[in-house]
C-alpha cells in the first residue's frame, strides 16, 4: 500500500509541472501587456520599461518560468500586480469561502443524487424514472452560469426567498450551493441508478428477497451497500472538482472566493495571481484524486497490483 501511495504521489509531480507550463505559455501568447493593463495606455515608454524591469518581465521567458517554479517550491507564488499583496496570502484568505461553498454543494449533490438514483432504479421504466432521467440529463447539459442566473431570477428576484448576490451571512450561501450541487447531483443520480440496477439483479439480492426480507432492507442493506464503491469514487472526485470548479457560480453570485479571484486575475492579466490560483487548484484536485485512489485501493486490493 505504501509503495502504491508513493507511486501515486510521484505521478503528481509531472502533472503539476505540466499545468504550470501550459498556464505560463497561455498567459504569454494571448494578446495584451500586463504592464500596460496596470499603468494605462497613456504611460510613457520609460515608465513602462522601468516597471517591467521591476516585475522581472524583461527576463527571457524560460528564466521567468524557472523563477516561478523556484518560488512555488518555497511556497512563494509571487505578488499580485493589481492588489499588491502576496498571492499565497490572497489564496489562503479566499479559499475558506470556496471550501464552504463546495462542501455545502457536495451535501446537496450527495443527498439529492443518491435519493433520485435509488428511486429511479427501484421504479425502473415508470413515469417517475423517465422524468428523473430527463431531469438529470438536463442538469448535466445546462451551463452552470445559465442555471445560476435562472435561479437568481426566480428564487431571488421574483420569490425573494434567497439573497441574489454577495456573501454576508450563511443564508447567502444557500442558493449558490443548491445551484452548484444540483448540477453535480445529476451525475451521481445517473451512476447510482445504473449501479443499483446492476446490483439488484444479482443472485444474492434475489436470495435475500426469497428469504422473505422486506424490500427496504433488501435495497438499503444489501443492494446499496454493494453499489456504493463506484459511487463513492465519483463523489470523491466531484468534491475535488467542486473545490476548483465553482468559478462561474462564485462570479455570478459575487461570492468573494477563489473562483472570483481567478476570474479577476484573468480579466486584469495579473500573471502571478493567475499562475498561483491555477497551481493551487491543480494541487487541490490532484490531492482529491489521490484520496479517492487510495480509498479505492483500500476497498479493492487488485487496484494496487495493477
Amino acid at each position: 500500500m505504501l509503495q502504491y501511495v508513493t507511486r501515486r504521489i510521484l505521478m503528481m509531480i509531472p502533472v503539476l509541472i505540466g499545468v504550470t507550463l501550459v498556464t505560463f505559455i497561455l498567459m504569454n501568447v494571448v494578446p495584451g501587456d500586463p504592464v500596460i493593463e496596470m499603468l494605462g495606455k497613456r504611460t510613457d515608454p520609460q515608465t513602462v520599461a522601468m516597471v517591467r524591469r521591476e516585475l522581472g518581465l524583461d527576463a527571457p521567458l524560460h528564466i521567468q518560468y524557472l523563477r516561478f517554479l523556484g518560488g512555488a517550491l518555497r511556497g512563494d507564488l509571487g505578488t499580485s500586480y493589481k492588489l499588491r499583496q502576496p498571492v499565497t496570502a490572497l489564496i489562503m484568505r479566499t479559499f475558506p469561502t470556496t471550501a464552504k461553498l463546495a462542501l455545502s454543494a457536495a451535501v446537496v449533490a450527495i443527498v439529492l443524487g443518491l435519493s433520485v438514483g435509488i428511486i429511479s432504479a427501484v421504479k425502473q421504466y415508470s413515469l417517475l424514472d423517465h422524468v428523473t432521467m430527463v431531469g438529470t440529463l438536463t442538469g448535466i447539459s445546462a451551463p452552470v452560469f445559465w442555471v445560476a442566473m435562472i435561479a437568481q431570477l426566480v428564487f431571488g428576484y421574483y420569490l425573494r426567498w434567497f439573497p441574489i448576490s454577495g456573501y454576508y451571512s450563511p443564508w447567502h450561501m444557500v442558493l449558490p450551493a443548491i445551484v452548484l450541487g444540483t448540477r453535480f447531483s445529476a451525475s451521481i443520480a445517473r451512476l447510482t441508478r445504473t449501479t443499483m440496477l446492476d446490483v439488484i439483479r444479482q443472485d444474492y439480492v434475489r436470495t435475500a428477497r426469497a428469504k422473505g426480507l422486506g424490500e427496504r432492507i433488501v435495497i438499503y442493506s444489501h443492494a446499496l451497500r454493494n453499489a456504493m464503491i463506484p459511487i463513492v469514487t465519483i463523489i470523491g472526485m466531484q468534491i475535488s472538482g467542486l473545490l476548483t470548479g465553482s468559478f462561474f457560480t462564485e462570479t455570478v453570485f459575487a461570492i468573494p472566493g477563489l473562483g472570483s479571484l481567478a476570474v479577476r486575475a484573468m480579466q486584469q492579466r495579473d500573471f502571478p495571481l493567475m499562475q498561483g490560483t491555477v497551481l493551487f487548484g491543480a494541487v487541490v484536485l490532484c490531492f482529491g484524486i489521490l484520496v479517492v485512489d487510495i480509498s479505492y485501493a483500500y476497498l479493492d486490493p487488485r487496484i494496487r497490483l495493477e
